[in-house]
């Protein structure tokens, strides 16, 4: 029985719907409690073991020293400029908790280490993990991005190095607002760019500090414990913890 234009059109409109329906479902995530984006810490993605191992090169029998007093002093001079409204960025803090760390220890640092020790923080690779687990949240609909205390130059240069160009929606870094996370204002760099409300934006943290601190501002998160280590006693919890991207991607990609 011939049809008329009108069932002509109905029918045409609906197998165009049909055949776009996986894109659909493709846009929109397949996660739990309505999560659309992603925001990862930077060493969730990028592996920092080279800079343990150039360190132990340079100064051998006193690499792992330098590295445990190189990243406390980091963070603490982040944490003490934030506090007493004399921001640094991440690099400058970088060179300066470096330098600190050498003298506290009594080892000599010359300019050809110290220039090989700061470049190495912008030609970090992705832990093996990182690159299947990207493309299968990617291909779930979900918006990526990074939300950092690296400047945004260590970031580009981290991204080129690792092979990851055009895996981020934004690359953001806390030196748009001049702190660092734990600072409620680095964490809301996030919702600006985004446009989502928090409980839509899953935040990936490597410190456990910065997992804390996500939770707080009120972000969902999830902390890619690496390094295995203890919960931070600071009155949050994350949501879920795992030790790498695999097991992020299996809690996001869980419904219920």
């Amino acid at each position: 029985m011939p049809i008329d234009r009108r069932e002509f059109l109905l029918l045409g409109a609906s197998a165009a719907a049909l055949s776009v329906a996986p894109l659909a479902l493709r846009a929109r995530p397949l996660a739990r409690h309505g999560i659309q984006a992603i925001l990862f810490d930077a060493f969730p993605i990028f592996d920092t073991r080279s800079i343990t191992a150039l360190a132990e090169h340079l100064f051998p029998d006193q690499g792992a020293a330098l590295i445990a007093a190189w990243r406390t002093r980091q963070f603490e001079y982040q944490w003490l400029r934030a506090l007493s409204n004399r921001y640094a960025d991440f690099w400058q803090l970088t060179g300066d908790s470096l330098a600190f760390a050498c003298a506290s220890l009594r080892l000599a640092l010359n300019d050809d280490a110290r220039r090989q020790l700061m470049e190495a923080h912008r030609r970090l690779k992705a832990w093996p993990d990182v690159p299947d687990a990207l493309q299968t949240l990617r291909q779930a609909g979900l918006r990526l991005g990074f939300l950092s205390n690296m400047t945004r130059d260590m970031l580009d240069a981290n991204i080129r190095s690792a092979g990851l160009e055009g895996q981020f929606e934004h690359v953001l870094s806390s030196d748009q607002v001049g702190s660092y996370k734990p600072d409620p204002r680095a964490y809301r760099i996030g919702l600006d760019a985004l446009g989502l409300q928090r409980s839509q934006i899953l935040f990936a943290a490597f410190a456990g500090w910065d997992a804390a601190g996500a939770k707080a501002f009120g972000y969902p998160c999830f902390w890619v414990n690496r390094m295995q280590a203890p919960r931070e006693e600071l009155g949050v919890t994350p949501d879920a913890t795992g030790h790498d991207l695999n097991e992020l991607a299996s809690f996001v990609m869980r419904t219920g």
